[in-house]
């Protein structure tokens, strides 16, 4: 059983970058550990080898104050370290007690008894509170579900150092509950856990000490008690963060967008969003809540023009804009951040300057006949650039090497500069860190406060808490209540596990 794990000044250097600066953490049996910090702090260097993915430039690992050496994951099991990663590793085809038993050596040789593992399986859940029917197809699953096989199937690996990779992001807050519930119980049974999340508030319920990390080092490092989520932002960010917005009430006006009896078809040809209907008013953020997977990836396609609506209408100010082109729907007066900007968002081989003004590149004063203004689109892009505080070295930088945090308000940028009276903003800061988040919420509010009409679509229910004037939660296609944002979360998880219905 690991009693501490240390590591000891570890440096990581890649081409150009120095990911990891004379690191120093140590984690004891019984505690858990958060580690904070932005996009790009050295999170995930640090932990791929503590978890042998990568091997250190330098510095040492040290497990009961004796140093080891880490070249893989398997010799991380072997050492008794096992990591939950955010995508879950499982074969969604097979049962809970084979993805378990996957990879196992047996004294039968290949063929693992799945007897044998289904007790020991049974044993594990009960001792830690995973319940979980080893006969399942992990398909027939829910997340939080497959949550505890992965964390079983480390435990059964004789993992007593647990390292969890942002593993709330797609739990209910229901969920998130039993969640730490489970943490709790292993640490009181002498595990020892790293914390990787940038949700202050559950790192200040969950965790007994937090590491910060910036640039790479060690910029705090205090005990949970002793510190506030306004002090750990600092400390990310190098200074104070807003987190809490004030705004006036929106007043209940004619809707700019209304979505009436909306059915949309998913991947699968089967109805992904059901006989939906919903408005937005001018001066008013509308936030769609629920766990991803519930129809909020279809309905913001089917708005934007990416996806047929099989039922239904959308209207924008009265235009019926259901099954036109995204070029209509541009033409429309409407803006979209979509979920994927790396997909649907940006042309990742163009330069900052040319995604600046992509969708009205064949629009005066950028195009004129078989013409192209590049003084133009420099000069727009330079403004936006400078406007939106997007970090770039020069305007001609492929958009591809960007931070998502400033891609993110590179098309935020483009979007708002066409003035638009309804705005769709789907994820708008997933992947980015605290600070460009904080940016994009004042902008985001400001815009509101011009008039306009937004749709805020978010797996962060903080997100969508802090910004909406209203909280609509989506569960298996279907609006299941309107609320007001001042709903209690555990009130409304019960709406986002399909428990509750207005």
């Amino acid at each position: 059983m690991i009693q501490s794990v240390e590591l000891k000044n570890i440096t990581k250097r890649f081409p150009g970058v120095l990911a990891n600066d004379h690191i120093n953490l140590r984690v004891n049996a019984g505690e858990i550990v958060a580690l904070l910090g932005e996009n790009g702090a050295g999170k995930s260097t640090l932990m791929k080898i503590l978890y042998g993915m990568y091997r250190p430039d330098e510095g040492e690992i040290c497990i009961n104050d004796q140093a080891v050496t880490i070249s893989s994951p398997n010799d991380a099991l072997r050492q008794g370290i096992g990591m939950i990663h955010q995508h879950f590793q499982l074969v969604p085809g097979f049962t809970v007690v084979e993805n378990v038993a996957l990879g196992l050596k047996s004294s039968r040789g290949p063929l693992t008894d799945l007897d044998v593992v289904s007790r020991r399986m049974l044993e594990l859940a009960k001792q830690y509170g995973l319940q979980v029917d080893p006969s399942a197809y992990v398909w027939q699953l829910a997340v939080g579900q497959q949550q505890r096989v992965e964390i079983i199937k480390a435990l059964y690996r004789n993992a007593s150092l647990l390292i969890l990779d942002e593993p709330t992001a797609v739990l209910t807050p229901n969920e998130v509950d039993e969640f730490f519930n489970i943490l709790r119980r292993l640490r009181e049974n002498g595990h020892a856990l790293i914390f990787i999340s940038h949700k202050l508030q559950e790192v200040m319920a969950i965790s007994d000490r937090v590491t910060v990390l910036r640039g790479g080092r060690v910029v705090g490092e205090v005990a949970t008690r002793d510190t506030t989520k306004q002090e750990l932002a600092q400390m990310m960010v190098g200074r104070q963060v807003i987190t809490r917005w004030e705004k006036q009430a929106a007043q209940e006006t004619e809707p700019i967008l209304r979505v009436q009896n909306l059915t949309v078809l998913g991947d699968k040809n089967l109805p992904a969003v059901k006989n939906l209907s919903l408005h937005v008013c001018p001066g008013e953020i509308l936030g769609i809540a629920g766990v991803s997977g519930n129809g909020q990836r279809e309905l913001a396609e089917a708005i934007a023009g990416l996806r047929r609506a099989t039922t239904g209408s959308i209207t924008s100010e009265g235009r019926e804009i259901a099954n036109h082109s995204p070029a209509h729907i541009i033409h429309s007066n409407i803006a979209f951040i979509p979920e994927e900007r790396m997909l649907m968002g940006v042309v990742r081989e163009f330069s900052v300057a040319q995604n600046a003004i992509l969708e009205t590149h064949d629009q005066l004063p950028y195009s004129r006949y078989t013409f192209f203004n590049f003084s133009a689109v420099n000069q727009t892009a330079a403004r936006l650039v400078n406007d939106f505080e997007v970090k770039t070295p020069s305007l001609e930088t492929p958009i591809k090497v960007l931070s998502g945090g400033n891609i993110q308000k590179l098309i935020l940028a483009r979007e708002l500069e066409r003035a638009p009276r309804f705005l769709l903003a789907a994820q708008p800061t997933r992947g980015v860190d605290i600070g460009a988040t904080e940016y994009i919420h004042r902008r985001l509010i400001e815009q509101r406060a011009r008039g306009t009409a937004i749709l805020l679509i978010s797996e962060d229910l903080e997100e969508v808490i802090a910004l909406s004037d209203r909280v609509a939660v989506m569960y298996e296609g279907e609006i299941v209540g309107v609320l007001p944002p001042t709903t209690p979360v555990e009130e409304l998880g019960l709406y986002m596990a399909g428990a509750k219905r207005a």
